[in-house]
């Protein structure tokens, strides 16, 4: 499988809300870098896919109904993929809009996303949540 379909399931998984699929894409020494500022995230360098399910993406779909959409890939080393798009979806406690421009970098090994290193708009993100 290529490293574009390994992440592709990532991003399906989040925007059907799959948090089983989400685990099952993610390698055992999975690792990310969550942008700082990030509302929600209680842990912005989560070791393991539960510490990223606990810390960053439960956190996030409790405050936010919302999910990454990718729209540009870009192959890069190996086994890394880039890719950009927009995280799109509403703040629940609000219900205003989020449309924040996104970039992550992902690397793949044994058919699993090992890592991810995100980059989005926070100020989209936390507008959103303010009265």
């Amino acid at each position: 499988m290529s490293n574009r379909k390994v992440v592709e399931k990532f991003y399906l998984a989040t925007q059907s809300d799959d948090a089983a699929a989400i685990l099952d894409a993610l390698h055992p020494r999975f690792t990310a870098r969550i942008a700082p500022g990030m509302p929600s995230v209680t842990d912005t360098a989560p070791e393991g896919p539960m510490a990223a399910l606990n810390g960053v993406w439960g956190p996030v779909f409790g405050d936010f109904e919302i999910a990454p959409f990718a729209e540009n890939w870009y192959e890069a080393q190996d086994d890394a993929v880039i890719v950009t798009g927009h995280y799109r979806g509403t703040a629940r406690a609000t219900g205003k809009a989020v449309d924040a421009e996104f970039a992550h970098v992902w690397h793949v090994s044994d058919g699993k996303i090992s890592a991810l290193h995100q980059y989005t708009d926070t100020w989209c993100w936390r507008t959103a949540l303010a009265e």
